[in-house]
């Protein structure tokens, strides 16, 4: 469930090409300390991550799954 009160962190990510790749980027984020829940975009190229989480430990962990990604400035 994801909290109101959660913060949403957006991301550029690379290398996501169908079901496998997404739950792979998702799983490799489920142990992060206060990560709630991603929504990836396999067309964009984007994730939303939910939860209070470091931003570039995101990065780092879904570029160790394969997927690089950076932070999506608005």
């Amino acid at each position: 469930m994801i909290k109101s009160d959660a913060r949403v962190t957006r991301f550029y990510v690379s290398g996501l090409k169908g079901e496998d790749s997404l739950n792979n980027a998702n799983k490799s984020l489920t142990s992060l300390p206060g990560f709630e829940s991603a929504e990836f975009n396999v067309e964009e190229g984007t994730a939303i991550v939910h939860g209070d989480i470091d931003p570039q430990t995101v990065c780092l962990l879904l570029q160790e799954a394969g997927f690089p990604a950076v932070v999506k400035s608005d």
